[in-house]
């Protein structure tokens, strides 16, 4: 019976959903516009230029009255990215495999709630997985990893 107990309330502090293996996510008590601008600066120092910004939470603030009680139920304060590219790695992945230009470009997704600030990053792994250009998307997804836990570690 205290096994059973045991077990229910492990399973009352798991979060509903588990996060997926293909996404990357990392977290850091840091305001969303510092975590931004952080993250903007560390992927242009980084070889990543950034190509595009968009604000899905002032996109979906405009549509909260057609959305109705559906609008922006986790209550998150921040939902904006990053679209980035970099032309070698780009270069190295085309000629490895030209179907994971799929990939091409990249994109962060970064979310505050709470006082917390939480990246979201699609591993290239995870789409490359079995193709000639895996090593390359591995090699890309760690850059980025690095880049992302340069900026969102323990503050």
């Amino acid at each position: 019976m205290r096994l059973f107990a045991f077990f229910t309330l492990l399973a009352l502090a798991l979060p509903a959903c588990a996060a997926s293996p293909a996404i990357f996510e990392r977290s850091a008590r840091l305001p969303a516009d510092a975590a931004y601008t952080e993250l903007y600066d560390a992927l242009e120092q980084n070889g990543f230029y950034v190509v595009f910004e968009p604000d899905m939470g002032k996109t979906l603030a405009g549509m909260a009255d057609k959305l109705g009680a559906d609008y922006n139920r986790n209550q998150l304060t921040t939902m904006r990215s990053l679209v980035f590219c970099n032309p070698r790695a780009t270069n190295a992945v085309a000629n490895a495999d030209p179907a994971l230009l799929a990939l091409c470009p990249l994109h962060l997704t970064l979310t505050h709630k709470d006082g917390i600030s939480t990246v979201y990053f699609v591993r290239p792994s995870a789409v490359a997985a079995g193709s000639p250009g895996e090593a390359q998307a591995k090699k890309l997804e760690a850059d980025i990893v690095k880049v992302i836990e340069g900026v969102l570690h323990d503050k």
